[in-house]
């Protein structure tokens, strides 16, 4: 979407602990615009896309098969959302 901050998922990008992760998702709803966070095809992400967007995490050091990485993208997006919200799903 026009105007949200992008977020790309690359195998470069900023390596994140589940909390800081929580803290980035945190910011992100505090934010007036939406989040758009993008994993990469098999070929990997245009490079138009790359210089637009504005954070590149990983989900791993390790290359992953992108229907995997959605697998693991959204269980962290939940394990960051229990993480802020309280909820005993995630342990230190």
């Amino acid at each position: 979407p026009e105007r949200c901050h992008l977020v790309i998922l690359d195998e470069r990008g900023a390596d994140l602990t589940t909390m800081a992760f929580a803290e980035r998702l945190r910011a992100w709803q505090l934010q007036a615009s939406p989040v758009a966070i993008v994993i990469g095809g098999p070929d990997g992400i245009d490079a138009d896309l790359r210089a637009a967007a504005r954070e590149t995490l990983r989900l791993s050091s390790l290359t992953l098969p992108h229907g995997l990485a959605r697998v693991l993208l959204a269980e962290q997006l939940y394990r960051a959302w229990s993480v802020n919200a309280q909820h005993p799903y995630h342990r230190e």
